[in-house]
């Protein structure tokens, strides 16, 4: 299986994937964020995005240090003083979690922080659940969750009509 921990293997990507490794290495995305055990989750990494689909890093933030995670990204020229950056404060999942975006190149970014470890943050799991289900199910299965998916459905939902799953945010956790 892939080691979505690390980004390295977008190098041997497709073309968009590929992309998306020079937009993350050139702004130094992960070097910047590394203190926060950044993951790029969502379509991307495992090639069922469509256009528009945005760079998902997830990251773990100790919200007693929220100002200086926040300081880290305004202050380390990842993205410009001119570049518009919404911050939004929300409860996710029973969590306090934070919320950033903005464009790098031709990339919306959501940066995308909770108080527990990457790996054990719902995007992530949903992910891995995801990958291990396009695996098992192969191309056209895949080729489904994309159509489904430029028709405006959002990923867990697609998984979730094409699985018959009753509650896909919560049943994609079982996987």
């Amino acid at each position: 299986m892939i080691d979505f921990t690390k980004i390295d293997y977008l190098k041997e990507g497709n073309d968009k994937q590929k992309r998306a490794y020079e937009v993350l290495t050139k702004y130094r995305i992960f070097e910047i964020l590394s203190c926060y055990s950044p993951i790029l989750a969502g379509t991307i990494p495992i090639e069922i995005d469509i256009e528009g689909s945005d760079l998902d890093i997830i990251c773990e933030v100790d919200f007693r240090f929220e100002e200086d995670f926040l300081d880290d990204i305004a202050f380390s020229k990842m993205i410009s003083l001119d570049t518009e950056v919404n911050v939004e404060n929300l409860i996710i999942d029973g969590q306090k979690s934070i919320v950033l975006n903005f464009m790098l190149d031709e990339f919306p970014v959501e940066i995308f922080g909770q108080n527990k470890p990457t790996t054990a943050q719902n995007a992530y799991r949903h992910m891995i659940a995801e990958y291990k289900i396009l695996q098992e199910k192969g191309e056209e299965f895949k080729q489904k969750i994309i159509e489904l998916k430029k028709q405006g459905i959002k990923t867990e939902p697609a998984f979730g009509l094409l699985m018959n799953l009753e509650n896909p945010y919560e049943d994609l956790l079982k996987f």
